[in-house]
Order: C-alpha cells, then sequence, then structure tokens
C-alpha cells in the first residue's frame, strides 16, 4: 500500500488554475476596460465575418483580421495587468515579465500567418474571380476602422505602445514619413500628428479603410470585382509588413539579446566600474533583455585583498542600477598562493616555512644550449656577438643566497660548502634536482675571468 496523505492538498487541474488567476485579474478595476472592450470586439468581429461572408469580399476578410489582432493585443494587455499583481517566485526568479514578451510575439506572428493565408486565397482567386456583392462592404469598413480606432486610443497597451517604438520601422511608415514632411512642409501644424513617425496600428487602420473604400467605388461604377482581390493583396502586404518588425524584437528579447542601442552605454558603464576604488578587474560580464524596458544581468568583480566587499558592491550596483534592473554581482578578492619551493616532501620538523629566507629563480636553459663564452645560445652558423667581452655570462659571477638564519630540518650543508655541492641543483629551483642546497642551478660555467673551471676545489 502506499503513503497515505491526510492533509494533502487537493490538485486543480489547469483549467482550475486558469479560472482562478483570471478572477485575480478581473478583481481589479483597470482591467474591467479591457473586458468590455473584449466583448465588443468579440461582438463585431462576428457581425464582420457574416458580412464577409454575405458581400464574398476577400479584403472585407483580411481587414477583418485586424480586428481579430486587436483582440490579441487586448489579451496582451490584460496578461500585463497580471503580470504587475505577480511576484517572482522560487521558481520564476525573474518574475513573469517574458510572458508579456511571448504574448506580443505570439500575436504579432500569428497577424502575418493570417496575411499568409490571405495571400493564397487572393492568387486562387485571379484565376477565378467571383462576383462581389456591395450590399455591406462600405457598412463593414466603417465599423471595423471605428471600432479599431476607438480601441487603440481608449486603451494604454503598454507592451505594444513599447514595441511599436522600439522596433525599426516598416516599409509602410517610411513611405508615410516622406510624404509627411512634406504635407508639415505646407501645414506646420500637423508635425506633432505625422512626425517622427505615425503609429504603426493607426496607421494601417487607415490605409486598409481606404483600400476598401476604394473597392467600392470601382466595383459600383465599372464592376471590376478584381480590384477586391488587389485590395487584399495590400492588406495582407501591409498587415505583414508592420507586423514583422514587432516580430522580429520580440523574437530577439526571447533570445535574451542585448539591445544594440544599449551596449555602447553598458561599455562605459562597465569602464567607470573598473576604476573604482579596490577593483582590480571586471570580466564575465553578461546582460540580456528581461522584458519590455528591463534589462538583467550578471558581472564578476576582482578586488584587492584589503578592499571592503561590502562597499565595492554597493557603488557597483549603484553605477549599473541605471540601466540594468536585475543584477547579480559576483564579487571575489585577488587570492594569489605562494610558489612551491619543494618538489619534494616537506620534513616534519618544519614549522613554518615561510620564515626561511628562500628566493625562487626562474628556470634556466639547458647546459648544452649555452656557450661557454657569452652564456648565449650558440649558432654554428653565426659570428660570435659583439662586446662579448662585457656579458654577463662572463664577468658576473654565480649567484649566491646570502641569509642570516639557515632553516634547520630540511637536511641542508652548514659550514665549509664545496664549490661543486654550489654547482648541484638545490631548492632555488622548484622541482629540478634532488639534493637540498641554498646554491643556484649553474653548471659547467667559468669561476672568474678566464675559462678554468675550479669544480670540486674549496671556494676561497
Amino acid at each position: 500500500m502506499g503513503t497515505i496523505h491526510l492533509f494533502r492538498k487537493p490538485q486543480r487541474s489547469f483549467f482550475g488554475k486558469l479560472l482562478q488567476e483570471f478572477r485575480l485579474v478581473a478583481a481589479d478595476r483597470r482591467s474591467w476596460k479591457i473586458l468590455l472592450f473584449g466583448a465588443i470586439n468579440l461582438t463585431c468581429t462576428g457581425f464582420l465575418l457574416m458580412w464577409c461572408s454575405s458581400t464574398n469580399s476577400i479584403a472585407l476578410t483580411a481587414y477583418t483580421y485586424l480586428t481579430i489582432f486587436d483582440l490579441f493585443s487586448l489579451m496582451t494587455c490584460l496578461i500585463s495587468y497580471w503580470i504587475m499583481m505577480r511576484k517572482p517566485s522560487p521558481v520564476y526568479s525573474f518574475g513573469f515579465e517574458r510572458l508579456e514578451v511571448l504574448a506580443v510575439f505570439a500575436s504579432t506572428v500569428l497577424a502575418q500567418l493570417g496575411a499568409l493565408f490571405i495571400l493564397k486565397e487572393s492568387a486562387e482567386r485571379f484565376l477565378e474571380q467571383p462576383e462581389i456583392h456591395t450590399g455591406r462592404l462600405l457598412v463593414g469598413t466603417f465599423v471595423a476602422l471605428s471600432f479599431n480606432l476607438f480601441t487603440m486610443l481608449s486603451i494604454r497597451n503598454k507592451p505594444f505602445a513599447y514595441v511599436s517604438e522600439a522596433a525599426s520601422t516598416s516599409w509602410l511608415q517610411e513611405h508615410v514619413a516622406d510624404l509627411s514632411r512634406s504635407l508639415c512642409g505646407i501645414i506646420p501644424g500637423l508635425s506633432s500628428i505625422f512626425l517622427p513617425r505615425m503609429n504603426p496600428f493607426v496607421l494601417i487602420d487607415l490605409a486598409g479603410a481606404f483600400a476598401l473604400c476604394i473597392t467600392y467605388m470601382l466595383i459600383e461604377i465599372n464592376n471590376y470585382f478584381a480590384v477586391d482581390t488587389a485590395s487584399a493583396i495590400a492588406i495582407a502586404l501591409m498587415t505583414f509588413g508592420t507586423m514583422y518588425p514587432m516580430s522580429v524584437y520580440s523574437g530577439k528579447v526571447l533570445l535574451q539579446t542585448t539591445p544594440p542601442h544599449v551596449i555602447g552605454q553598458l561599455d562605459k558603464l562597465i569602464r567607470e566600474v573598473s576604476t573604482l576604488d579596490g577593483v582590480l578587474e571586471v570580466r564575465n560580464e553578461h546582460f540580456w533583455t528581461l522584458g519590455f524596458g528591463s534589462l538583467a544581468g550578471s558581472v564578476h568583480v576582482r578586488i584587492r585583498r584589503d578592499a571592503n566587499e561590502q562597499m565595492v558592491l554597493a557603488h557597483v550596483t549603484n553605477r549599473l542600477y541605471t540601466l540594468v534592473s536585475t543584477l547579480t554581482v559576483q564579487i571575489f578578492k585577488d587570492d594569489w598562493i605562494r610558489p612551491a619551493l619543494l618538489s619534494g616532501p616537506v620534513a616534519a620538523n618544519v614549522l613554518n616555512f615561510s620564515d626561511h629566507h628562500v628566493i625562487p629563480m626562474p628556470p634556466l636553459k639547458g647546459t648544452d644550449e649555452l656557450n661557454p663564452v657569452t652564456s648565449t645560445p650558440a649558432k654554428p652558423s653565426s659570428p660570435p656577438p659583439e662586446f662579448s667581452f662585457n656579458t654577463p655570462g662572463k664577468n658576473v659571477t654565480p649567484v649566491i643566497l646570502n641569509t642570516q638564519m639557515r632553516p634547520y630540518g630540511l637536511g641542508l650543508n652548514h659550514g665549509h660548502i664545496p664549490y661543486s655541492s654550489m654547482l648541484t641543483p638545490g631548492l632555488a629551483v622548484p622541482g629540478i634536482g634532488a639534493t637540498p642546497g641554498f646554491r643556484t642551478n649553474f653548471t659547467n660555467l667559468p669561476g672568474r675571468y678566464g675559462t678554468n673551471n675550479r669544480i670540486g676545489q674549496p671556494r676561497p
């Protein structure tokens, strides 16, 4: 038999959890307006789809997809309010800000898929153009336009407002901006509306309504039904061109990339942090976009051994917090280790090895590669170096360490030390030789100014 849990909490289903979170959002007064517009949007979308079927107009269908996109934008705004109510949890330590980024990305991608579907249907209609009824065409156009503009201007959609400003301009915005500069040159009062660039959602609503008006006029005058298909293609291309930069921007946020316009400011802050008192090195810095308008990052800071960790942490956080809202700083002190001086185990009677005066010497080249005259690598094909009479290898005596205190217990030689023991490997170079001694590792070198070697003779 399994374990019996007396007070185990009942597991809620996915729809139960979703209903609980919806009740949490609905309790806020700010969300009531969004829910009201969502209900009106569903009603308008239903009527528009019926009119699309009665008129057999694919251009009106393409324009109705913009109303469906407005429904997705209202859901994104509702998710944004829910995120503000939720706090970070141990499972989601960075919070739920990336959920609204995912909502924007999904909405824009679905709008582009709808535009591709319209292009496919329009290509089929060019082969066999059906008859278009204009009874509800103009009515549906004004109903959809009025609702879209009323929704965009009445509700402040924070995620889409940020993306529309941060993303690159679409081709439709660029062309309209060129016309707006010429128009504002004649009427300067319009510069606040059309410059520097128009809202992309308002622009596509106006452009789509203008295309449908031209369609209605040409069908009523000349029964030119092919213009409906052409208007549908134009609306689909404008929709795709408007949504593509937003989907690219939100996709880069989901991929945790660093925004290009912030890289220069981050480099400047990193240089300022590296010049703080006590900071030796700033490395392993990584910054990424956590949500719309919020950056997260981590950085490693190496400080001096005598620096105050809390003080340096406060200064680093104060400098970087202007741009990075969620910051992780790892501070570690400069921990250097003394080089090992023995190749073998240390004797047991040595209590404190740091009290002994031993100077580590750099590794020397092999004796077979040295010229006995100049102490430089011998080159058989090159002439002897100039000023060889004043080279260090000939005039300088071997380095001998003079200490006032000799460590005992290491098996060191005391008293009168023969010159041959001076030429044997010792403790000066770690890992070379086995005979202990405080002499250096020079072998087969001249004793004084001549070439006579006094190996084996006592030192004077």
